[in-house]
């Protein structure tokens, strides 16, 4: 007598979860999913990861040409998700379903340093704005032309915000419009971007799933999104991404730029060196260097520490350098110390937070965070988690808190401070040493059009 056949899955969550592969449409975004030196990353890359661990499978991230291709491919199901910073409008949500809202943004109208700042939409009859084709910043403007019946805009079907952000960066355009999260990580590399001025009041970002009667991956992705907001990991990746972005402003942005061609050639070869010993990434060495002394070899504070690395007296006596202002020793030195504040923590801790503790513990010392993970703990929060210790390290300049540690009184602010600069100085340096692709975008694309056309007054896809 033959078996009875074996059911097969019976819904789309049944049947993720039985070929082992999620499928979802993304874009090549700093605010989504990006390569970076530990691979790619990204908050939408992030979550994603996430969401397919806990289903138990494996992620397979498709990239459309266009942001239009992640409209149209979702709303025709080629895809179970698509999470690529999408806003949620009522025109979207008769074609697609999506997921609660994770994060709040603002569209902006964005200029260049240097040219007039408009003051409001009846400012923009003059001048290039450009947008991309199949983003809600084109509603956005057919909404405002209501009101301002002579204001124009051009399209882009080619060059995603990004490459429109770079336009302007560079004056090849007047405008564009950009969400404030992608506004808030890019003008971090290109310093001469400005705000003008809100276009929207706030904005949800969310996932997007095909329209269908079967709820049920729709009902587990909403399950996941309580979940992660409740024990707190969404703020603690939102904090992974966005919560370092502001630290940097105008004139440090271009000081450590002007350092990094004058002062870095100097040094690189032995932060690299040194990195490499210590399994360290050079340009995260080189950040704490800079924090540290804007890379001078000659560096001395009031309290003592000197060098490069701006050792004390009491470390370089324990690390055996006999001339903290040697750069070669002081750069060793930092490392070798660096590392050893990584090792001394626990193994529980993952990164990047393991990072961003040992570096606090190398501005105010081991035995002050260890109070400071304390009082996190007590107070319940993560002291695995820097998102959380950074609020309660400031608490142990305060009397009240500070005598009920083991080892009193420190200036907390500080190395919360020293911390998230160091981020802002590794990520830009990051972006500094890479290829840029945002530009190779814009060289591809200039490069199919029309000689006519590919001008640097007309270089506009229409």
């Amino acid at each position: 007598m033959p078996l009875p056949k074996m059911p097969g899955p019976q819904n789309q969550l049944e049947k993720i979860k039985h070929s082992g592969i999620l499928k979802v449409l993304t874009r090549i975004d700093p605010t989504t999913y990006y390569k970076n030196t530990d691979g790619y990353t990204g908050l939408e890359s992030d979550l994603i990861k996430l969401f397919a661990e806990h289903l138990g499978v494996k992620v397979e991230f498709i990239i459309p040409n266009t942001f239009a291709e992640i409209l149209t491919g979702i709303a025709e199901n080629k895809a179970d998700i698509a999470a690529a910073g999408l806003t949620i409008t009522p025109h979207r949500a008769q074609k697609m379903r999506f997921s609660p809202s994770y994060y709040e943004i603002t569209e902006q109208l964005i200029y260049r340093s240097g040219n007039p700042r408009p003051k409001n939409v009846a400012n923009l009859t003059e001048g290039i704005i450009e947008v991309t084709e199949g983003t809600s910043h084109v509603n956005t403007l057919n909404d405002l032309k209501k009101t301002a019946p002579d204001l124009t805009w051009s399209v882009n079907r080619e060059l995603d915000t990004n490459g429109l952000l770079y336009l302007v960066n560079e004056g090849l355009i007047d405008y564009t419009i950009a969400d404030s999260n992608q506004v808030l990580l890019v003008r971090r590399y290109y310093p001469e971007l400005n705000i003008a001025f809100n276009l929207t009041k706030p904005l949800q970002l969310a996932w997007a799933m095909g329209l269908s009667n079967d709820n049920s991956l729709f009902d587990e992705v909403a399950r996941f999104f309580a979940h992660i907001k409740k024990n707190n990991t969404l703020a603690q990746l939102i904090e992974k991404h966005y919560g370092h972005a502001s630290t940097l402003n105008y004139v440090d942005n271009c000081t450590f730029r002007q350092h990094r061609k004058s002062r870095l050639p100097l040094y690189q070869k032995y932060f690299a060196a040194a990195a490499e010993q210590y399994k360290i990434d050079w340009r995260l060495l080189a950040a704490i260097g800079y924090q540290e002394s804007h890379w001078q070899d000659n560096a001395i504070s009031p309290t003592g520490v000197e060098g490069i690395m701006m050792l004390t007296n009491d470390t370089a006596n324990f690390l055996k350098i006999k001339n903290r202002k040697d750069p070669v020793q002081s750069i060793e030195g930092g490392a070798r110390f660096f590392q050893q504040r990584i090792k001394l923590l626990d193994d529980t801790i993952p990164e990047p937070d393991r990072t961003w503790l040992a570096l606090a513990s190398y501005n105010v010392g081991m035995g002050h965070l260890y109070d400071a993970r304390i009082l996190t703990k007590q107070q319940g929060g993560d002291p695995d988690k820097w998102i959380d210790v950074k609020q309660y390290l400031p608490l142990l300049a305060d009397e009240k808190w500070h005598r009920k540690t083991k080892y009193g009184y420190a200036r907390g602010n500080e190395p919360v401070q020293y911390v998230e600069n160091i981020r802002g100085y590794y990520d830009l340096l990051v972006w500094l040493t890479e290829e840029n692709q945002i530009k190779k975008q814009v060289m591809e694309v200039k490069r199919t059009i029309p000689t006519n056309l590919a001008t640097q007054d007309s270089f506009t896809t229409l």
